[in-house]
């Protein structure tokens, strides 16, 4: 099959919850409440009247929005979760998972919980040891690349990438075979064990200061179908539903939630131009690693900042210089579009400044401005890395809300670079992205808003039924158009 000139990108994030009033009662419960006052007061989308999957997504667990976008309750672990309309530029792309948050906002104050109520979108929870999932979706050319040689070459980029989109963190967390869950608790939370062949357990590591990723000590294999208890870099989708002319979707476990707009767009806009590459087998087999996983955990802890991996032949070779052989090959696309041409200016741009001196990007990278502000706590307070006060500190630079946000008192006083205006934002908030299908879809959902009565319909990424005899096929993701309904 052909490379993709235009690629469909979508990402889903899993939010932390903190009630700080015990009057609330659970942040399960807090959830569902938000998610019940978006679809029933705020009527942003339509909730699901049949279920998605009758155990990971029942009925009225959540729904499709009127800007394109998904917003539900993931069962396993009762996280709310977000996940962005398809969208063809990196900006939509922002912007729209931007809007998600600030429908998640507006849930907070309407609701007048905002001051009990805190909502994340870090990836790891420090003191119970869970990690939640900041997924990218990729439509590549084919099922070649799920799999072979092309996806030990994304590995790669993956493993090295982090040292611009890596959000950073607070210690470090080991997993020990074993542990829990016991009867009761696998009797008490049946949904999150479903499928599990093995558990571990998290324990702290005291050795780990600071590093890069808040992911990477949780990632046990390259490349896993079934992820629980599992977690891969790499999580094959075989589905029918998200193919379309021999095309399908490349999901990737391994990601952060950035706070940094700028950090945001690099780490996607180079993902999608290494896949151009690797769908035109232009990236040589000698960039393998030998152990993907253990290249993951050792850039990400390395505070020497020399960021060295071992490649499959044996010879080591550090981050940057991996980065810059991917950069140098996607340089053939210079000139395709205005877009490509900032991803390989800001590529080769921020490539230099980790040379120089990483610590000169806090107004780019977020790792790099999240230790600036624990460096700054830690002076102020005359205390050091062994604080167990920090990790709040890195907890409160997620929080999405800008009044709240360690991050975004940072960037007000620094300068931090955007990509998308609060205008398009708030504009994302009710309208999808032009281009993709996610507009058809998004104006199906508001038609199906104004049914009265009994209302009977579908809606999923592929297509919307309205009752049982009148069905869009929405299989065409770069379509934009609402289809003639067929039955």
């Amino acid at each position: 099959m052909a490379p993709l000139e235009r690629r469909i990108v979508g990402v889903e994030t899993e939010f932390g919850c903190l009630v700080n009033d015990e009057n609330l009662g659970r942040p399960e419960g807090v959830v569902e409440a938000i998610k019940d006052y978006l679809f029933l007061d705020a009527k942003i989308g339509v909730l699901d009247v049949v279920a998605r999957d009758e155990v990971f997504e029942p009925a009225q667990s959540g729904g499709f929005l009127v800007n394109g976008g998904r917003l539900y309750i993931d069962a396993v672990g009762s996280h709310l979760e977000y996940a962005t309309a398809e969208c063809l530029g990196i900006r939509d792309l922002i912007a729209n998972d931007r809007a998600g948050q600030r429908w998640i906002l507006r849930a907070l104050d309407d609701l007048q919980i905002s001051d009990a109520v805190s909502v994340y979108n870090n990836s790891i929870d420090h003191f119970g040891g869970h990690t939640f999932g900041c997924h990218e979706n990729y439509l590549v050319a084919g099922e070649d690349m799920l799999g072979g040689i092309a996806v030990m070459k994304l590995l790669t980029f993956l493993a090295t990438r982090q040292i611009f989109a890596g959000v950073g963190r607070v210690g470090g967390h080991i997993l020990v075979d074993g542990g829990r869950p016991n009867y009761q608790e696998m009797a008490a939370n049946p949904v999150d064990y479903i499928w599990v062949g093995h558990v571990y357990e998290v324990l702290p590591d005291s050795t780990v200061r600071f590093q890069l990723s808040q992911r990477a000590d949780h990632i046990l294999k390259p490349v896993a179908s079934r992820v629980r208890f599992n977690r891969a870099m790499i999580n094959p989708k075989w589905e029918h539903l998200y193919s379309y002319g021999g095309s399908t979707r490349l999901h990737l476990l391994f990601g952060e939630a950035n706070q940094s707009e700028y950090a945001y767009a690099l780490k996607v806009g180079t993902t999608a131009l290494v896949l151009r590459l690797l769908e035109e087998d232009r990236v040589e087999d000698r960039w393998m690693l030998s152990n993907p996983v253990r290249a993951l955990r050792e850039v990400s802890r390395d505070e020497s900042w020399r960021w060295e991996v071992r490649l499959a032949d044996g010879t080591n070779l550090g981050a940057i210089d991996l980065q810059r052989e991917y950069l140098e090959r996607a340089q053939r696309y210079r000139g395709s579009d205005q877009e490509t041409n900032w991803i390989l200016d800001e590529w080769e741009s921020v490539l230099d400044g980790l040379e120089r001196d990483p610590m000169d990007l806090g107004d780019r990278l977020d790792w790099v401005a999240k230790r600036k502000i624990l460096e700054e706590y830690m002076a102020s307070e005359g205390t050091d890395w062994s604080d167990d006060a920090l990790h709040s500190v890195d907890l409160e630079y997620h929080n999405i809300d800008p009044e709240k946000s360690l991050y975004h008192a940072f960037a007000e006083v620094n300068g931090a670079r955007r990509v998308v205006s609060e205008a398009q934002i708030v504009d994302s908030m009710d309208a999808p992205p032009c281009d993709t299908r996610a507009a058809a879809r998004a104006e199906l959902v508001r038609r199906l808003q104004t049914l009265k009565g009994r209302k009977l319909y579908s809606v999923d990424w592929s297509g919307v039924s309205e009752g049982p005899r009148r069905f869009y096929d929405l299989s065409n993701p770069f379509d934009p158009r609402v289809p003639e309904p067929s039955g």
